[in-house]
């Protein structure tokens, strides 16, 4: 998305990329979008947490001028969404739609007919294409026409042809979606280098590992809403403390390592009797260094000793009662479904 003659505002990094107050969408019966609040700093990645069905995807299309909420606003680099809709598709790029003008035209084609929409000279537009298709593993399929992609490489193909014009904004709406473990490391490394070189990447996803790898702050959004908003490290530490997990060699000292544990971390322990291990939470970490003199005094020998922070899906699940791929039931897999087909 984009057009030939970019609008000229100056951005820096800490200016407000998204301004999103009480978004509102609803489908017939279906609050798809009930009262969404975002706030996304220039040169970051934002990433938006849900499962299927959250209104995940109908929010990027009302920052993204695609559907007009029926309340509340958006402001993308302080214009209007609805009001300045002109403008402020000249500072964003969408991924989410197929990057094709056609089936039978080869990825190099249709990326130098992209790159012609947007201003770039026949020799400029080769160039980009070629720079593009290397980038995302796609040279050896350059001449091969997209009717014969895979679901991947439509993928991939759909993220370079966003990002010939690379706006300051980009939205990517589940961009690794059906992508092989190779292939989403690569493509976060591309996503890294786009905000290392000046844009802002608002990103959707199922992924806890991708929110985790990726995202400087995150949106947990379910049923509509904003569940939860902010750093990885604050949302991990909005459901618990850390956990000390230690493995004993020797499992006739299980009972004595326990009793060791609670008494100097002052805590209550799990204990696993057949595979040796203890686990306990870890408020004051400046107590492990005694726990681990005492265990030593004690006799007791440890084959293993981790420290372990809360996992987003704990974190997912503790604040919606759901884990983030639990779309519940089928009625919320069909609401899914028939929510994309609306918008």
């Amino acid at each position: 998305m984009g057009v030939e003659h970019k609008e000229k505002i100056r951005i820096t990094d800490g200016d407000w990329a998204v301004e999103a107050s009480g978004l509102v969408k609803a489908f017939g019966a279906n609050r798809a979008v009930d009262g969404v609040n975002l706030n996304v700093r220039a040169g970051t990645i934002y990433g938006v947490l849900g499962p299927n069905g959250a209104g995940k995807t109908t929010t990027i299309r009302m920052l993204a001028t695609l559907l007009r909420p029926d309340t509340g606003t958006a402001r993308i680099f302080g214009h209007d969404a609805v009001k300045e809709s002109q403008i402020v598709r000249q500072l964003i790029g969408v991924t989410g739609q197929y990057a094709s003008v056609d089936e039978s035209l080869s990825a190099t084609e249709n990326l130098i007919i992209f790159s012609r929409l947007l201003g770039l000279g026949r020799a400029e537009s080769r160039r980009k294409a070629g720079e593009l298709l290397e980038e995302f593993g796609l040279t050896e399929a350059a001449r091969r026409p997209l009717k014969d992609f895979s679901g991947g490489m439509r993928r991939r193909l759909d993220l370079a042809a966003s990002l010939i014009a690379q706006p300051p904004l980009i939205f990517l709406d589940e961009p690794t979606t059906g992508l092989d473990p190779r292939t989403r490391s690569q493509m976060w490394d591309t996503i890294r280098r786009l905000v290392k070189t000046g844009s802002t990447v608002l990103l959707t996803t199922q992924y806890l590992e991708e929110a985790d790898q990726l995202a400087d702050r995150i949106a947990v959004i379910d049923r509509g809403q904003v569940v939860a908003e902010g750093t990885v490290d604050e949302l991990k530490s909005s459901v618990g403390t850390s956990s000390l997990h230690l493995s004993v060699q020797n499992p006739q000292d299980i009972e004595t390592a326990r009793q060791t544990v609670e008494r100097m971390l002052k805590v209550q322990s799990i204990v696993s009797y057949e595979a040796g291990k203890i686990t306990a939470p870890m408020a004051n970490a400046d107590l492990v260094t005694d726990l681990l003199i005492a265990l030593r005094e004690a006799g007791i020998r440890l084959a293993e000793m981790s420290v372990q922070k809360p996992t987003l899906d704990e974190v997912f699940l503790t604040i919606t009662g759901h884990g983030v791929k639990d779309e519940g039931s089928l009625a919320s897999y069909e609401y899914g479904k028939a929510e994309v087909a609306k918008v």
